[in-house]
């Protein structure tokens, strides 16, 4: 039996081979096992083919502008505490025009998942060199990439992030957990999904990453902030671990800050006193 959130849809724009059609199975399959309807979850999205997954997944979804969902889907989150509130973004979406909004998301620490797709390169724009594109490399458009990379884990755990998780599309099951954590995580949850684009990075294939990547062990705690640190640092040739790698659990989520919004009531459902909103205006 199909998921509730199988989108029934007659043209998809991704290219074959993408890896964000198994990011999709693993999102409907989770959100599925997990007890949610479509009318439990907000998808949200900025722009490229990251951004497309509303359209191809049941459920409430908001296109927003490039760089620009993290401050919708607060904004959403804020109003109506009660949706499970789900970020999809590209590495160029959140690490260069949402830079900015990445920032201030991890200071609110509000209860949202955040999956950013990482293939290293602005796919749906033909292939120009995204914040995580290597230095030195050539892409489709440029003859070479003359910027440092950033490092999207070290640079989560380094702004204070309570949840920072790396994952693999093509690894369907380890994506899930991470899912899975990510959902019953509170506050804001950030999982870096690795994702081969094979239009337009012809280096980091499925077959690259299988060779390079392995799961951090039992024995990982990943409330080690300096060992998350270390483990942030290990990419490429000599391994790339997948897993947990930074967990704080000590911070609580922004809402919970909030006094006058009542703990498990959504703000949509406050009752207005009009005669206060009379005097103010």
């Amino acid at each position: 039996m199909d998921s509730a959130f199988k989108l029934k849809v007659n043209d998809n724009s991704w290219c074959p081979g993408c890896g964000n059609f198994m990011i999709l199975k693993g999102m409907e399959e989770v959100l599925e096992e997990a007890g949610f309807t479509p009318k439990d979850v907000l998808f949200v999205s900025g722009i490229g083919q990251a951004a497309k997954m509303p359209h191809y997944i049941n459920g409430h979804g908001y296109n927003t502008l490039h760089g620009r969902a993290l401050p919708s889907a607060m904004g959403a989150h804020m109003a109506n505490s009660k949706l499970l509130t789900v970020v999809n973004t590209g590495d160029g979406d959140n690490y260069s025009e949402g830079g900015n909004h990445f920032m201030h998301a991890v200071r609110r620490n509000l209860d949202l998942v955040h999956l950013i797709h990482d293939n290293q390169t602005y796919g749906l724009t033909k292939g120009q060199g995204s914040p995580t594109t290597p230095r030195g490399r050539a892409t489709s458009v440029y003859d070479e990439v003359r910027i440092d990379p950033i490092n999207p884990i070290e640079t989560a755990i380094g702004m204070g992030a309570t949840f920072v998780a790396r994952t693999f599309s093509g690894d369907l099951p380890h994506f899930k957990a991470m899912l899975k954590a990510a959902i019953e995580h509170k506050g804001y949850a950030i999982i870096d999904v690795l994702q081969p684009c094979p239009s337009f990075n012809k280096i980091n294939t499925f077959q690259w990453y299988k060779e390079r990547i392995f799961h951090l062990g039992d024995d990982y705690n990943p409330a080690d902030k300096l060992l998350a640190y270390k483990t942030a640092q290990q990419f490429g040739d000599e391994g790339i671990p997948l897993g947990i790698i930074y967990l704080d659990r000590s911070k609580d989520s922004y809402l919970e800050r909030l006094p006058h919004i009542p703990a498990g009531q959504a703000l949509v459902d406050q009752v207005r006193d009009e005669a206060v909103l009379a005097r103010i205006f």
